[in-house]
């Protein structure tokens, strides 16, 4: 069942809902850009619909809001430990679907990876429903058909932003307020962006062998990529991090340890013990990035890490298509399994 409500009585249902839940959608952050006096699109918390971007794709994705940044796992004093308490009120995120497939892969990677789940992302991913933004069109950059992430399914409620009105589709019962009830009712199944503009085309993964990794592509992204990791903290499905322990006093019995976002292209990611580091050219970590995202997580898992939602090609300073990587690397596949 669908509800249509105007753009005011949208507002006053995000208000009912905000009795229950924090809610998050993109917004623009004015001078928080990365060059001085310019915007952001990045996820935020909301409270009506006038606070809501869609007609510019996030620079960052909804990741943080259940996978901090930096995030303390717990404080330590002398020989004890305790983990810090969280907010335990209950997120709404508006998400678009491929995000919501991408929250999927972290899902893969945090809950679903082991014997173990990760305590941490589990007691945060709980809190959480989605709303998910009706998304027919994408943007420039976006490649979302070409991996199968432009269809959602597992959302709490639907959403379609038309001009003059909002319809809203509830699948969680939770969801519903008595400002729906009061609103017109319509037959609302949202729908799906069926072509980009931005096609990939992946190479068959048992196609991929050593020689494909020692192609000399990789060394053009050793003298363009300067290995910044803006793709790696744009990405709704990087997961990596790295751990640091804080000393809160002078004799180091009280402190605590954090884990801050790491990723393939920051520096220092590959640091070992004794001063050994396994990936040292930018291109190197090109590939390891390229392989984990179409190759290896789809060996283990049998969907591939990325979702094509574009947003590495759009934040890297130095112009760099992860889409067109992809497809040059299917071309090299494609040669490589010819002569053989």
């Amino acid at each position: 069942m669908g509800y249509k409500l105007s753009p005011l009585a949208f507002d006053y249902y995000l208000k009912a809902l905000r009795n229950t839940y924090r809610i998050f959608a993109p917004v623009l952050q004015k001078g928080k850009g990365k060059f001085a006096g310019t915007d952001v699109i990045s996820y935020g918390e909301i409270n009506s619909l006038d606070d809501i971007m869609l007609d510019r794709k996030s620079y960052f994705s909804p990741k943080e809001v259940l996978y901090p940044i930096r995030e303390t796992l717990f404080y330590f004093l002398n020989d004890e430990t305790k983990a810090p308490a969280i907010n335990v009120k209950p997120i709404l995120i508006l998400v678009r679907p491929c995000d919501l497939n991408g929250i999927g892969k972290l899902d893969r990677v945090f809950l679903n990876n082991g014997q173990e789940v990760d305590f941490y992302y589990a007691r945060r991913r709980e809190l959480i429903k989605f709303a998910m933004i009706e998304c027919v069109e994408g943007f420039d950059t976006c490649f979302c058909v070409s991996m199968d992430s432009n269809v959602a399914n597992n959302y709490d409620m639907a959403v379609r932003f038309d001009e003059d009105n909002i319809t809203v589709k509830v699948v969680d019962k939770s969801l519903i307020t008595k400002d729906l009830t009061h609103a017109d009712t319509a037959i609302f199944e949202p729908a799906f962006i069926q072509e980009n503009k931005v096609k990939v085309t992946i190479p068959e993964v048992d196609l991929v062998t050593k020689k494909t990794f020692d192609h000399e592509l990789w060394e053009e992204y050793t003298s363009r990529c300067i290995a910044c990791g803006r793709c790696n903290t744009s990405c709704i499905t990087c997961s990596c991090y790295t751990m640091q322990d804080i000393k809160l006093s002078d004799d180091k019995k009280i402190g605590e340890r954090r884990r801050v976002w790491a990723g393939c292209h920051i520096d220092g990611f590959t640091n070992m013990a004794g001063g050994h580091n396994f990936r040292k050219k930018n291109g190197e970590k090109m590939r390891f990035k390229t392989m984990h995202k179409i190759n290896d997580f789809y060996k283990r898992f049998n969907e591939h890490m990325c979702v094509g939602c574009g947003r590495c090609d759009d934040v890297c300073p130095e112009y760099i298509s992860f889409s067109k990587c992809i497809n040059k690397l299917n071309a090299i596949v494609r040669e490589e399994t010819l002569h053989e």
